[in-house]
């Protein structure tokens, strides 16, 4: 049966292999989430044994985020060694250690439970990277990672609404919650991780346009790292201020609520999140029409922007009382997964498939995101010991304007470094092989700066049509076709 599958989505209409491939992604993803999350969704007041000046709940925070963290750093190495084959049985194993510190936080007692937390991230972490694995290099990866990214936005809201209930109707403690949830998504997870077992590997077509995708060797990484150090370290910087902001939204969502009036509805953490998810991920599944990579990269640089611009928008209209709690906390929501979501899928893609090296995205998501969790940890400890007298509604509001403003400003430099790249690696009207673009320059003759490359890409997803492009480089040659491995690597 297992073979008949792989063969007939082999064959398959991309449509059919797009929604077979995504939901089996989107379904593994979500299923982690509840092995992950659903302890925000309690609030963990005046627990017993806990005597210290750091809050219970924002130690738990961080024990899971230094977890986290850790297992970011362990991936910038597995994600990108690690062979296709075995990434089903790492997920499954990885998950399963998970559970079991869940299990170990609801019978060890506090404070030493502390520590179950950490222990419970440090695999989940490579969880992304191993799914992701399976949706990157592909014509359609835009789609699949759009659907992807959908499964962590929704995902957090749904697992602590079944939370919520599990405390609330079925009477489960605090502590032994988190442990449920993760049993309650187990049947999902196996069924998810079988399919995405029996999808085909990326096609010669597929190929072709995205570059082939395998694992890297430390110098391959170290190389790729250096032909792009200015352009990465800008959008490292801009993921670390999206990780710690989404990262406090999503783990003191509950304190938010009840701040906005809401801290009763278990129902408001899945009804918030779905129209963030619509409203982010409709642009990000645009991208799939913008086959020239240095032209997409450049709309997924103005997306990220305007998720940016949305954030501090939103945040301002809130204050001025031009709207009401609840479509400002989905407006900034959306703002900020448009800006968050591209850094875990479609912009590193597209970033390889620019630069022609064989590599994989996941290498270069995974060294963004250690990056990002260690901001959010010290976005926590600012929040508990820096002396601001803020309650968790005025922290969050002063850190959106502060991300927003900062953000914009990264990604506009990030885009501008990245363009002039491009323009660097072939005279104007080229399609050579090193022009990342496909002639990019000449199609745009008007884009003369960085900036007006920026504003450009943002209004590319209004204007650009499917054509391919019948010039190699147009797909994905980028500055180092002579670094591409022999295909037997």
């Amino acid at each position: 049966m297992a073979g008949s599958l792989q063969r007939g989505l082999a064959k398959a209409d991309p449509i059919v292999f797009t929604v077979v491939a995504g939901l089996a992604g989107f379904c593994a993803y979500f299923s982690m989430y509840a092995f992950r999350k659903p302890f925000t969704a309690a609030t963990f007041d005046a627990v017993a044994g806990w005597r210290f000046a750091l809050d219970y709940k924002i130690a738990l925070v961080i024990a899971q985020a230094a977890g986290y963290a850790i297992s970011k750093l362990i991936g910038v190495k597995v994600i990108s060694e690690i062979r296709p084959a075995r990434r089903g049985i790492a997920i499954l194993g990885l998950i399963g250690a998970a559970w079991l510190a869940l299990i170990g936080f609801a019978v060890i007692p506090a404070p030493w439970n502390v520590a179950m937390l950490f222990l419970n991230g440090l695999p989940l972490g490579m969880i992304w990277g191993l799914v992701f694995g399976y949706m990157e290099g592909r014509r359609v990866s835009e789609v699949l990672g759009a659907i992807l990214c959908a499964s962590f936005i929704l995902s957090s809201g749904v697992v602590k609404s079944v939370g919520a209930w599990l405390m609330q109707g079925a009477h489960v403690s605090d502590f032994w919650m988190p442990a449920a949830t993760g049993a309650v998504f187990l049947p999902l997870l196996f069924v998810s991780v079988w399919v995405l077992g029996q999808l085909p590997p990326p096609s010669a077509v597929d190929e072709a346009e995205r570059v082939r995708r395998a694992p890297m060797t430390g110098a391959e990484r170290g190389a790729f790292l250096r032909a792009y150090l200015p352009g990465i370290v800008l959008l490292t910087l801009s993921y670390i201020l999206l990780t710690a902001l989404r990262d406090f939204r999503d783990n003191f969502a509950a304190e938010l609520w009840t701040a906005l009036g809401y801290g009763k509805e278990a129902g408001i953490f899945t009804a918030s999140e779905f129209p963030v998810a619509v409203i982010s991920l409709v642009a990000l599944g645009a991208v799939m029409v913008v086959r020239d990579n240095l032209r997409a990269l450049m709309v997924i640089h103005g997306i990220v922007f305007a998720g940016f611009v949305l954030l501090g928008a939103s945040t301002l209209a809130f204050q001025a009382h031009l709207i009401p709690a609840l479509p400002w906390m989905i407006l900034a929501g959306a703002g900020l997964y448009m800006a968050y979501t591209p850094f875990n899928a479609m912009l590193f893609d597209r970033l390889v498939a620019f630069s022609g090296r064989i590599a994989t995205a996941g290498f270069l998501i995974y060294v963004a995101d250690a990056s990002g969790y260690l901001g959010s940890v010290a976005l926590l400890l600012w929040r508990n010991f820096g002396g601001l007298k803020l309650d968790w509604l005025q922290f969050f509001t002063l850190s959106a304007y502060a991300t927003a403003l900062a953000g914009a400003v990264l990604t506009a430099a990030a885009a501008i470094y990245f363009r002039g790249r491009a323009r660097l690696s072939s005279p104007v009207g080229g399609g050579g092989p090193r022009s990342g673009g496909g002639g990019y320059a000449a199609e745009r003759g008007c884009c003369r700066t960085g900036l007006k490359s920026l504003a450009g890409g943002i209004s590319t997803l209004q204007r650009t049509s499917y054509t391919p492009s019948l010039s190699p480089s147009s797909r994905g040659g980028g500055f180092a076709q002579h670094h591409r491995r022999p295909h037997s690597a």
